[in-house]
C-alpha cells in the first residue's frame, strides 16, 4: 500500500463499511510502518489489509474486499497472506476485532482457526448507538 493507493482504498472502504476509516487513518498506518497490503486483480485494487506488529503479537486492524469481488475467496487469500506475514515476523498470535453483526467475517476467521477470546462492549459505532466487538485470536 502506498499513499497513491488511498483514493481507491477509500472508495472501497466507504462502499463496504457503514463507519469507514478516514483517509488519515490509512495514512497514519502507512507512516507508522504497519504492514499495509493491497490486493490487485488486473491492475485494480480489490482489497486491502493493515496489520500492526508488536514483539510477540500481530493485530489485524482492518481488512476489506470490494463489494463486487466478495465471495470469491479473496478475503481468505488476503487473510492467509497476513497470517503468513505474522509468522515470518515471529509473532506468537494474531488478534482482531470483528463486529457482532459481521457474521460472514466472523465465520471466515473461525474457519481460519481464530477463536473468540473476549467481547468489547459498545466498541463500534452503530446506526442505533454502539455495537459489541468479538475479540478473536489465532495462536501461531
Amino acid at each position: 500500500m502506498h499513499p497513491a493507493d488511498l483514493d481507491r482504498i477509500i472508495l472501497i472502504e466507504r462502499e463496504i463499511f457503514l463507519f469507514p476509516w478516514s483517509p488519515g487513518n490509512f495514512s497514519d498506518s502507512i507512516d507508522a510502518g504497519y504492514l499495509c497490503q493491497v490486493m490487485e486483480q488486473a491492475d485494480t485494487i480489490v482489497g486491502y489489509g493493515i496489520m500492526m506488529m508488536s514483539p510477540d503479537e500481530a493485530h489485524i486492524l482492518t481488512l476489506g474486499i470490494a463489494a463486487n469481488w466478495q465471495k470469491k475467496g479473496l478475503g481468505k487469500k488476503l487473510l492467509q497472506h497476513l497470517i503468513q506475514s505474522a509468522r515470518n515476523m515471529n509473532a506468537k498470535s494474531i488478534l482482531l476485532d470483528v463486529r457482532e453483526s459481521n457474521l460472514g467475517a466472523a465465520q471466515l476467521y473461525q474457519q481460519m482457526g481464530f477463536q473468540q477470546i473476549a467481547t468489547r462492549k459498545g466498541y463500534y459505532p452503530a446506526m442505533c448507538g454502539r455495537e459489541d466487538a468479538r475479540v478473536m485470536q489465532l495462536l501461531l
